[in-house]
């Protein structure tokens, strides 16, 4: 085991790097080691994360990470030991690289003091190699800036001690480049510029070495207000007593020795699958044209992008048979390899000596291109960070070509063959798991299918799950399935030795900035699988361009993917299964309980700003500013897509703002989605979703009011599916709250709707003492709209009871109301309505007229149903009108609508009029099983007066059957359901047709 802190951290166990984590995994880690065999309290780990302002969850968290930690070093508690009053890191000083480097450097200074300068700048060199970059690379925070900072003092105090050593053995002349570069960085350090001017002296640069003394003595007058210290002024003296020194000639480099690379890694004898993208990366690499060959991989993280540039760049390597070289960039590691130091190590295996590479990366990106202009050889860069990182390293010559993999698209390489690595296909998983697992597998193919479902066809967690398998025989396929649908675990189910799915995503998190991770994180929480742009406004609580941003980069880093646009013009993009898994684990360790509440809060009100814009409303004022007005906008020209498009995300974000007990945000949102278009597409599954979980935090809460628009809502469902009396059942109850907090108001709106219920269930006396209730409050309190629907309410009971004028009278002052506030879809409703009424009275010419204006006009701003609705009346006019046959396939038409949306009121109305087309036609045994299962929903339903109207359509056609007895029987019955509830059919005579036979039949 090997903890590397001087530079990017890193662990190795096994001589392999594994995976750390986001920053505030690796600040825990290297607090612990920096005070590794002593014990570091909680509090002291608390405030190296978080400084001065830690989470109320704090200790849980430090303790999953610690939990973190010992699952990545494989070694239990007994490496990280749980001891009062905090946590210990248990391992010999000698595999951490820090307690290397300051023993060196104390043996470094010992010998110099003794006066072996040779052993002195030995060993201080050997000690400072062991530097990779700054330290702590990857931590942050005030505390590891702290600390960070202490590392980089103890560092130059050993460059500088080991600069002495190279003084005394007469290199002082060959350090002024390092000596420059050194005194750029810290222009304050005197002791630095001491060495630069005795540097630039012994070079024979005596000019230079007196320039940069007066360049440091105006320095730190103008900045400190000192004059130079005794080191720099004896610098400067001994510059003006000695002579300058000539210049040692240089040696000649030594020659370069041709040699031929083989660089590539081995590749696997298992590949599976990738025919296609195998082809286009060969045919992107062959030898062809005026320049190197270039073609570019990227993908996800998992998805097998190295294991295919292997697997090609051996299949087609003997056509570069002058070499293959090989690097692994690192490029979502957070220290990425650098260029000059690539191109360095490829010159060696080019033959080039170390004494004659250049120092500067532009020199050597020179040898390079000159060592392969005439040669023929593959160059694989593995995991590129950009096209920054790989220009450098890119040939010149026509024979070489360049395989490149990255999590990023290389959208910028000119002249690259481009290929988007996307997961396996099903089969090709399958065939995968088959070659790892071996025979049993087919065996269990449901839940073989099962597991490569779960692994989310990623080629990677596939390897995993089938290694596993393989090396349990003792396992069913069906047992790792299990285990890996297990959400809380299916990540730590993806391990097995070096390979684990979360080390390949942690890679790519850690190299994101802070807005992106915030964002995967929330992302995680929202538990989504697609989502449109304007989810990321609210979660970071910024406008949605600047949100779009974010998510860009997201996609760019192969953690989101597109998945086209909506009805607003706003990107949907998608996350894959495994990532949003990863995701959740980091909001749960990294996110605080009071940031997920507020960020769940924000996106509740947002959506329903969102829904609120889709139902036609006017816009709030107190809107949050984050959305895009235009967007809003552009949901309206397509309700129903935005709905179906956002139906996951809505349902859920109700869901978890009452579970955080969000009561306003939460009761608000689902109150919202039970009157829009939601609604209209029959979601009763969904509804009741949000209603109920709504429902139950209200109560938790005691929040009365909310309690009352949630039972209203609820009431409001149970209408929608016919189900009465439970309708009226919950609206009793949601009065009884309102009463409780004295809300008149809402107390009206509840009686308007069970207005509504009881015209419906045929109690019209009830319904117009609810409207009594109603109107008096919603004419001073309430709004045009709802005295609109309360007017259209009472026409239509009306005209259930035979007061044709006055019914007419009431439609047409709904219809002004909602002409006058611009409600086109109300509009269309209350002229359906007044065609309704004309149909009743028997003016069938104007009754037509009504009904195919307003169904023309439903068919723009209406839902589906609402549209087979208004399709029906017109039909029934078109019946009477002797038209019939014109209808029929609208008729059937619409009932497969009302089948598709589940609208038991509408599928019997359906079924009774086309039963109405066939006695019209004079066909009663085609209309009889029409009717008969018409009567069987009005009665599942418990709509006598609905009964009654088919009971007396059933009589017709026994009589025109010629059954007599059967039709007075049904004729009678229908009488006196009519008279029972004061419909005004009861005042009608219903006479009934003398038989009629077959060859007089309309057909």
């Amino acid at each position: 085991m090997e903890f590397r802190l001087l530079g990017s951290m890193a662990v190795l166990v096994a001589g392999e790097q594994v995976s750390l984590g986001g920053p505030k995994p690796r600040t825990l880690l290297a607090a612990l080691v920096l005070n590794a065999g002593r014990v570091v309290p909680v509090d002291t780990l608390i405030t190296a994360l978080w400084g001065e302002k830690p989470p109320n969850s704090a200790r849980s968290v430090v303790h999953t990470y610690v939990s973190a930690l010992r699952r990545m070093l494989g070694a239990g508690d007994d490496v990280v030991r749980r001891q009062a009053p905090g946590y210990l890191l248990d391992v010999a000083p000698e595999s951490i690289d820090l307690v290397r480097f300051e023993r060196a450097v104390d043996a470094g200074r010992r010998a110099l003091a003794a006066g072996d300068a040779p052993g002195a700048s030995e060993t201080l060199a050997d000690a400072l190699g062991l530097w990779t970059g700054s330290p702590l690379g990857g931590a942050e925070g005030e505390w590891a800036e702290r600390e960070r900072t202490k590392l980089e003092e103890a560092r130059l105090v050993a460059v500088e001690a080991r600069l002495e050593a190279d003084f005394r053995l007469g290199r002082g002349g060959a350090l002024a480049g390092e000596l420059t570069g050194l005194v750029a960085e810290h222009p304050l350090r005197e002791p630095l510029r001491a060495k630069l001017v005795l540097a630039l002296h012994q070079a024979g640069r005596q000019a230079d070495a007196l320039a940069t003394f007066h360049e440091a003595r105006r320095l730190l007058d103008d900045e400190l207000g000192v004059a130079p210290g005794p080191q720099l002024q004896a610098a400067f003296q001994a510059v003006l007593a000695e002579p300058a020194a000539e210049a040692a000639p240089p040696d000649e480099p030594p020659p370069v020795v041709a040699l031929t690379p083989g660089l590539l890694p081995a590749t696997i004898s298992d590949f599976t699958g990738r025919r296609e993208d195998v082809d286009h990366v060969l045919k992107g690499l062959r030898p062809a044209g005026s320049a190197a060959r270039i073609c570019a991989v990227s993908g996800k993280p998992g998805s097998g992008k190295t294991t295919l540039a292997v697997h090609a760049a051996h299949r087609i390597r003997d056509q570069y048979p002058d070499g293959q070289l090989y690097a692994n960039l690192h490029g979502n590691h957070p220290d990425p390899a650098d260029p000059a130091e690539v191109l360095a190590r490829f010159l060696r295996a080019l033959g080039v000596a170390d004494a004659a590479i250049p120092a500067g990366t532009a020199e050597r990106a020179g040898l390079y291109r000159s060592l392969l202009a005439d040669r023929r050889v593959l160059v694989v860069l593995d995991d590129a960070a950009g096209e920054k990182q790989v220009r450098p390293l890119l040939p010149a010559g026509a024979g070489c070509a360049v395989l490149l993999t990255s999590r990023v698209r290389l959208a910028a390489l000119e002249g690259a063959a481009l290929l988007d690595l996307q997961e396996l296909r099903e089969e090709e998983t399958l065939e995968l798991l088959a070659k790892l697992v071996g025979p049993r597998l087919a065996a269990e193919p449901a839940a073989a299918l099962e597991i490569v479902r779960l692994c989310g066809h990623l080629p990677l967690a596939v390897r995993i799950a089938g290694a596993r398998l393989a090396a349990r025989p003792d396992w069913t396929v069906a047992r790792l399935a299990q285990r890996l649908g297990r959400k809380q675990r299916l990540l730590n189910e993806l391990v097995l030795g070096d390979l684990e799915v979360r080390g390949s995503l942690a890679v790519s998190y850690d190299g994101l900035g802070g807005p992106e991770r915030t964002l995967l994180r929330r992302l995680g929480m929202t538990g989504v699988q697609d989502f449109a742009g304007w989810l990321a406004a609210p979660l970071l609580d910024i406008p949605v361009d600047e949100a779009e941003d974010v998510v860009e980069r997201l996609v760019d880093a192969q953690l989101l993917d597109p998945a086209g646009t909506d009805v607003t013009g706003l990107s949907r993009y998608r996350i894959h299964d495994l990532t949003r898994a990863y995701a959740q684990e980091l909001c749960d360790a990294e996110e605080s309980a009071a940031d997920v509440r507020a960020a769940l809060d924000r996106v509740g009100r947002d959506a329903l700003e969102l829904v609120r814009g889709a139902s036609g409303r006017t816009p709030q004022p107190s809107g949050s500013g984050r959305l895009d007005q235009a967007a809003v906008e552009g949901i309206r020209t397509n309700p129903d897509a935005w709905f179906e498009a956002e139906e996951e995300l809505l349902v859920s974000v109700v869901e978890q703002t009452s579970e955080r007990d969000l009561v306003a945000t939460a009761a608000a949102l689902a109150s919202a989605l039970s009157s829009s278009s939601f609604a209209a597409r029959n979601q009763f599954r969904q509804w009741r979703r949000t209603h109920t979980a709504a429902l139950a935090a209200a109560r938790r809460a005691g929040d009365r009011a909310a309690e009352g628009l949630l039972l209203s809502g609820m009431g409001t469902l149970y209408f929608e599916q016919d189900r009465f009396d439970e309708s009226l059942a919950y609206y009793h109850q949601a009065l009884t709250a309102f009463a409780e907090v004295g809300d008149r108001l809402a107390q009206a709106r509840t009686w308007l709707s069970m207005s509504v219920v009881l015209r419906e269930h045929g109690s019209f006396a009830d319904a117009e003492r609810a409207l009594t209730e109603a109107v008096p409050v919603l004419r001073s309190e309430g709004t045009d709209e709802e005295l609109a629907q309360a007017e259209h309410n009472l026409g239509m009971i009306l005209t259930e009871s035979g007061d044709l004028d006055h019914a007419a009278a009431s439609v047409t002052k709904a219809l002004e109301y909602w002409r006058a506030s611009g409600n086109r879809r109300g509009a269309a409703l209350a002229l359906r309505s007044i065609g309704i009424i004309h149909r009743a009275a028997g003016r069938l010419g104007e009754a037509a007229d009504c009904c195919a204006r307003a169904a023309a006009e439903l068919r723009i701003v209406g839902s589906r149903l609402v549209v087979a609705y208004a399709d029906q009346a017109l039909a029934k006019v078109r019946i009477r009108q002797g038209r019939g046959e014109e209808v029929r396939a609208s008729l059937e038409e619409t009932l497969n609508t009302c089948n598709e949306l589940q609208d038991g009121f509408g599928q019997a109305l359906l079924l009774r009029t086309l039963g109405e087309l066939e006695l019209a036609a004079g066909d009663p045994a085609a209309a009889k099983p029409h009717l008969q299962r018409s009567l069987e929903w009005w009665q599942a339903l418990d709509l006598p007066v609905w009964q009654a109207r088919t009971l007396r359509d059933l009589a017709i056609a026994a009589a025109l059957s010629g059954n007599e007895r059967r039709a007075v029987e049904l004729r009678d019955k229908a009488r006196a359901m009519f008279e029972r509830y004061g419909c005004r059919e009861a005042g009608e005579p219903l006479l009934l047709p003398s038989p009629v036979p077959p060859e007089a039949r309309l057909r």
